[in-house]
């Protein structure tokens, strides 16, 4: 099988993983490890201020977050890439607008939210006899 076509010099044949993601840490892609780091730093800020507030020292909160940061994306990374092991690229994007189209519906509204079904119920297809 050639690689190109030889009437006009297209490329035939393309690897279907050539627009994936690549892995950058622990099985994480890019988008992946931001949302874990994100999430993970906004838990070590809200953690940090009462510990800094109780030991009156302003320097827990930073250290808090790097903290959380690295444990994040340790543990994190490690939860994530079990759960979509045998999934879908997009498992996780759609998983996360799934919840928050059911549980916050005026955020998913802004978030493309309203693009996916969340009608529970039997579905049927009217092929029988009625």
């Amino acid at each position: 099988m050639s690689i190109a076509n030889d009437q006009d010099g297209t490329v035939v044949f393309l690897p279907h993983r050539l627009n994936r993601q690549p892995v950058v840490v622990r099985g994480l892609t890019a988008d992946e490890l931001w949302i874990c780091a994100g999430l993970s730093a906004g838990a070590g800020f809200l953690l940090g201020i009462p510990l800094a507030w109780l030991a009156s020292s302003i320097a827990l909160v930073p250290t808090l977050i790097v903290a959380g940061i690295a444990a994040g994306v340790f543990i994190g990374g490690g939860l994530l890439r079990r759960l979509k092991r045998g999934r879908p690229e997009t498992w996780l994007h759609r998983q996360l607008q799934w919840r928050l189209a059911l549980r916050f519906p005026a955020v998913a509204a802004r978030l493309g939210g309203r693009l996916l079904i969340t009608r529970s119920g039997y579905w049927t297809t009217h092929r029988g006899q009625r």
